[in-house]
């Protein structure tokens, strides 16, 4: 039988509308093997299938490739750019969605694809969704959805893809991006990570990359229990692509904290922020690292309550 497991991905999507086809969407994720050990520098086998409705759906696009994975276990892609096995990247109907990124991968660099994932496709570009919107007469006007600001296809506060949205921007292509925040801590009593006198280093001292500073958390030599560990391995809502925030991401979520605590105010099942303490990904040194209080509305890093040894809830977020 083959066994399932999760793909932990970073689905830090993008997408360019090229001259002529096909179109294509860059892609990345972090490839893990059965014993949940980093794949670094090596040759993985990838399955690639667009799923049209739901993470069930109809595969309306398939294609295999061969990346190899960097130092941090992470693969970096071109979804378009592959082997097709089946459909046509330039025929698909973006106005027809949801659509869904299913990827299996194969550690060995073969076909044997043992470790699943599968991640909504958020938003599309605007180009590629209006070439398959078919004609420029307008059709009836269908019912009213939640008010959006600039263009935005969400809202701050709008409930999707497993937690509540915080933040939102756009990139140079008009892709939209944003941070969602999960419904529920993760631990409300967690240290930062059981290394806690040693320094990681540049890795893991972004402030605003929580992503990469949470793969260098755990990739760091000793490690066996972190904030950041227990965030890349939930599976909340259904996703699989959580980590520990940035402190400026947690900034960030501070800066919309009304708007969100309303939502997860009205959301069964979910948890407002605590009035307390929650740790960043963001590393200071060798002893302290950067934590954020809900309480105060502020970051800090010094004292007793620095360190990373000092017990902190914990919240996950993901990007689109």
């Amino acid at each position: 039988m083959k066994k399932v497991l999760v793909l932990f991905a970073g689905f830090l999507i993008s997408a360019i509308l090229f001259a002529q086809a096909p179109e294509k969407m860059s892609y990345q994720a972090v490839i893990r093997n059965t014993s949940n050990t980093l794949l670094t520098n090596q040759t993985v086998g990838m399955r690639i299938s667009i799923l049209q409705g739901s993470t069930m759906g109809t595969p309306v696009y398939v294609e295999t490739q061969l990346p190899t994975s960097n130092a941090n276990g992470l693969v970096s892609l071109e979804i378009g750019s592959g082997t097709v096995v089946s459909g046509n990247m330039a025929t698909i109907n973006w106005s027809m969605g949801p659509y869904f990124i299913k990827t299996e991968a194969d550690p060995n660099g073969g076909v044997n694809y043992t470790i699943i994932g599968t991640s909504q496709l958020l938003s599309v570009p605007y180009a590629l969704y209006a070439k398959s919107s078919g004609s420029s007469i307008p059709g009836p006007q269908g019912p009213p959805g939640p008010a959006g600001s600039g263009g935005f296809l969400h809202y701050i506060g709008q409930q999707d893809s497993g937690g509540v949205i915080f933040h939102l921007w756009k990139d140079s292509s008009g892709f939209e991006h944003g941070l969602i925040v999960d419904l529920n801590d993760l631990s409300t009593s967690q240290v930062w990570s059981n290394m806690d006198q040693t320094m990681i280093g540049s890795s893991a001292q972004s402030t605003w990359d929580g992503l990469n500073n949470s793969i260098a958390i755990v990739n760091q030599v000793g490690h066996t229990n972190s904030a950041a560990e227990i965030c890349l391995n939930s599976t909340n809502g259904g996703q699989s692509d959580w980590y520990l925030p940035s402190i400026q991401e947690l900034n960030m979520l501070w800066n919309n904290y009304y708007t969100v605590a309303r939502s997860l105010s009205q959301i069964s099942g979910a948890s407002e922020l605590a009035l307390a303490g929650y740790w960043s990904s963001t590393e200071m040194d060798y002893q302290y690292t950067w934590a954020f209080s809900f309480r105060y509305g502020s970051a800090f890093a010094n004292g007793n309550d620095g360190l990373k040894s000092y017990p902190y809830h914990v919240r996950a977020v993901r990007a689109f």
